[in-house]
């Protein structure tokens, strides 16, 4: 027995109703991967865009599946956790009709990603921006990946590592880092082209629509969706968001999204805490010599300064066509202290500092300073769930590093969360 569906318009093409009920056909009517059916006896044959004008029906198949509209997702923030949150949901979920969009503040891939791991543990490395001589380029994140750990629960940890050291993405730390304290049987990383291409790797995998200069103000709940608004442009709907900036920033939206999160969801979000610190950039022309034992440096006694890198040797890259470039990264309290400076005035100190470590340094033919409000997670949100459901239908989940620990093992953890939710609740 066929049934009858009303049309959604009088005199529609059959494929324009077909799109508009949402339903999928192949051009020959049938759903795919199945084949034609039998007609029982007595009754004729209906193709599955077949039309009864007169009546205003559409005659399907009762056996012929309703394809599932496709879901907008939205992930703000294109950083580690949410590059990796979007190649994991497509990985996943690959038969899944899903539109991953990813929106974020910053101007590229990996400019806002300064998430740092304690001193001794190492540092995940940024990408700079700004102006620089031809040719030269600079981490001023960091020095290195820190590898899969003793006991990291159920291998998770060392699969990722081991695909990004497939693709070149990775490469094992070789170069000599002075004062590193490193963990037994632990392995140790960097990324020859920045950490950028970690992100790069995860949006490329995910097949999401990135846009970048989008700086999420609002949330509203619509209709059954989410409203999502930004500085500049019109607002646009999605079925599920995700939202993996830093926590202060996630506290800072306006809109439903203030009324939505409890009260308790909102002390526990209050009690993540963020160090800060300042990152300075040094560019040199190619063929300058900078002459020193080591491709990184901790510095214990010093007021300003934590940590220094010859980038270029300490990502093992040497050109003659790129100019070296020096990496410094003060300490917390000097970062705290002067938060609310204004890098201009933040610069020269820094510089000083560095001549007293380093005398007679060359002269760089550009200097990038870039503050860094949110370097790394002090405090994570209580037993470290990975993710936090804001509502569910529809579904508004936040996450990243402040929900696991701050560094790269955190921010796969917290992916993984994410992405388990968003499966429980599609």
């Amino acid at each position: 027995m066929a049934r009858l569906l009303p049309l959604q318009a009088s005199g529609a093409g059959a494929g324009s109703v077909g799109q508009r009920a949402g339903w999928a056909r192949s051009s020959s009517g049938r759903s795919p991967g199945r084949g034609r059916r039998r007609p029982s006896a007595g009754s004729r044959t209906l193709s599955g865009d077949s039309l009864c004008g007169r009546a205003g029906l559409l005659v399907t198949s009762p056996c012929r599946p309703i394809a599932a509209a496709m879901a907008r997702v939205l992930i703000v923030g294109a950083g580690l956790s949410g590059s990796l949150c979007a190649a994991l949901l497509r990985r996943e979920l690959p038969q899944r009709p899903l539109r991953i969009v990813l929106w974020d503040k910053a101007r590229g891939a990996g400019e806002a990603l300064p998430r740092a791991e304690r001193p001794g543990q190492g540092l995940i490395p940024a990408q700079a921006r700004g102006q620089r001589s031809p040719g030269s380029r600079a981490d001023p994140g960091a020095h290195k990946h820190r590898g899969w750990p003793p006991g990291s629960e159920a291998g998770i940890s060392p699969g990722f590592y081991e695909d990004l050291l497939a693709h070149g993405v990775l490469k094992p730390l070789t170069a000599p880092v002075e004062g590193m304290v490193t963990e037994e049987d632990s392995h140790n990383f960097v990324t020859p082209q920045g950490i950028s291409s970690i992100v790069k790797h995860y949006l490329t995998e995910s097949g999401a629509d990135v846009f970048y200069e989008h700086h999420v103000t609002q949330i509203y709940l619509r209709g059954g969706k989410w409203e999502v608004c930004k500085k500049t442009g019109s607002p646009e709907q999605f079925d599920i968001v995700v939202l993996t900036i830093p926590v202060p920033q996630i506290l800072q939206l306006q809109g439903d999204i203030v009324n939505i999160i409890k009260e308790s969801q909102k002390q526990q979000l209050e009690s993540v805490s963020y160090s800060s610190r300042y990152a300075l950039g040094l560019f040199y022309e190619a063929g300058t010599w900078i002459d020193v034992p080591w491709a990184a440096q901790y510095i214990t006694n010093n007021p300003c300064i934590r940590f220094i890198s010859i980038d270029n040797k300490k990502r093992n890259i040497e050109s003659s066509e790129f100019g070296p470039s020096v990496v410094v990264h003060t300490s917390v309290p000097f970062g705290i202290a002067h938060l609310e400076w204004d890098k201009e005035k933040v610069q020269p100190i820094i510089l000083d500092q560095l001549e007293n470590i380093m005398p007679g340094l060359p002269k760089p033919t550009s200097i990038k300073c870039q503050k860094w409000r949110y370097s790394q997670v002090t405090k994570a949100i209580p037993s470290c769930p990975g993710q936090m459901t804001l509502h569910i239908k529809p579904l508004l989940v936040c996450g990243g590093d402040g929900f696991t620990h701050s560094n790269f093992d955190g921010c796969i953890d917290s992916a993984i969360c994410i992405v388990e939710a968003l499966k429980t609740n599609l």
